[in-house]
């Protein structure tokens, strides 16, 4: 090979190199038309599209930040609305606490009253049933007497043979008669124990 080939041979690499770097870089005409092409497009858009796109998105920016200050206000309010609610539950707690305690009292004082009553209408009913035992003993005791003595009066008579008619004598005769009587079943039951 000669050297004028081998000459050749690397003219025509750099033919190809400068060939590669066009492939990268457009013709000029290009450029300038792209470029014109560009504008048209871009100044429009810039002009028009573009603000209309930035008031949506500051519109849409605007009305997040309204939302979440409208969020945040409602937080609140519901964080002072469950404060006032607990505290109201807190209030109706003790407020039932307190009725249920007085009602408590209320049901003891009853309680104790009617316990009162009811003693005293026992011992009133316990008062009124000894006076009546007490009267009908009595009135047991009198006619008891009375019977004991005609009986003991007729009995006297038979045997003794003669006539209690005197009054005094028949009461005397009946007292003693009793008052033996009375003192036999102590006597009896004393021996008895």
């Amino acid at each position: 090979m000669s050297a004028a080939a081998i000459t050749a041979a690397a003219l025509t690499a750099a033919e190809e190199e400068i060939e590669g770097v066009r492939l990268l870089l457009p013709a000029p005409y290009d450029l300038v038309w792209s470029t014109i092409v560009l504008l048209i497009i871009a100044i429009p858009f810039y002009k028009f599209a573009l603000p209309r796109l930035q008031a949506v998105l500051d519109d849409r920016a605007e009305r997040i930040e309204g939302g979440l200050a409208k969020a945040e206000a409602v937080q609140a309010e519901a964080a002072a609305l469950r404060e006032e609610y607990e505290s109201e539950l807190a209030a109706a707690r003790t407020e039932a606490a307190r009725v249920r305690e007085e009602a408590r009292a209320e049901g003891a004082q009853i309680v104790a009253e009617q316990r009162t009553r009811a003693q005293e209408e026992a011992a009133r009913i316990l008062d009124t049933a000894q006076r009546q035992i007490d009267a009908e003993r009595q009135q047991a005791a009198v006619q008891l007497r009375a019977d004991v003595g005609s009986l003991a009066t007729d009995l006297a008579s038979k045997i003794v043979g003669e006539a209690l008619e005197d009054e005094v004598r028949r009461s005397r005769v009946v007292d003693r008669f009793l008052d033996e009587l009375a003192s036999a079943p102590a006597a009896t039951s004393g021996k008895g124990s």
